[in-house]
């Protein structure tokens, strides 16, 4: 009855340009963006709004698909972690299936850290990663103790990733809010 399609773009309210007529900054931060991730994928769509934005930030999302310290269960840990608590519909939807299909996690596992329920896990790292992670969005205080489990467990590198993880993962959230991205978005197939 209220529906206005001026609402409603082709990924969630982000119109997306189709290749074959983006301007050639923005087919050449698409075409980066290919090389480095080997897709354009959720909100690098909407990124490609702003070239120069997504050409500085997407070699940190590649970092973590490469040469992160984390590995890809812990990445998956943290990132549902941030999903869960921005309720980012999309990211969440996507990163729930990524985390047990590539993360190996276990799916109520998963499901309860983007639910925002507590969980365990058996193997040190991963429950470390889960703790510093949801103490983060929570409190967003570290105990001391924590921090130094932290420090010994994945060192300050490993903690370095899982920060700045975080934030890349809000980025996305947010980015996702603001266009109103739902869980089962598609978008343009380019």
């Amino acid at each position: 009855m209220f529906e206005d399609p001026e609402d409603f773009g082709t990924f969630g309210r982000y119109v997306e340009t189709p290749v074959d007529a983006m301007p050639p900054e923005m087919r050449s931060a698409y075409e980066y963006t290919r090389r480095l991730r080997g897709l354009v994928p959720g909100p690098h769509k909407i990124w490609l709004a702003n070239p120069g934005l997504l050409t500085a930030i997407v070699p940190t999302g590649a970092y973590f698909q490469t040469d992160s310290s984390l590995s890809k269960a812990e990445i998956e840990i943290v990132t549902n972690v941030v999903t869960g608590h921005w309720r980012s519909a999309y990211a969440a939807y996507e990163h729930e299936k990524i985390g047990v299909a590539l993360g190996g996690l276990d799916p109520g596992k998963v499901a309860a850290i983007v639910a925002g329920r507590p969980t365990s896990f058996d193997d040190p790292r991963r429950q470390l990663v889960y703790e510093l992670a949801s103490s983060l969005v929570g409190r967003r205080v570290i105990p001391v103790g924590l921090y130094r489990r932290a420090k010994e467990t994945i060192g300050d590198a490993g903690i370095v990733d899982v920060t700045v993880l975080m934030g890349w993962f809000t980025g996305v959230s947010l980015t996702l809010a603001a266009f109103d991205v739902p869980s089962n978005a598609v978008g343009l197939d380019q």
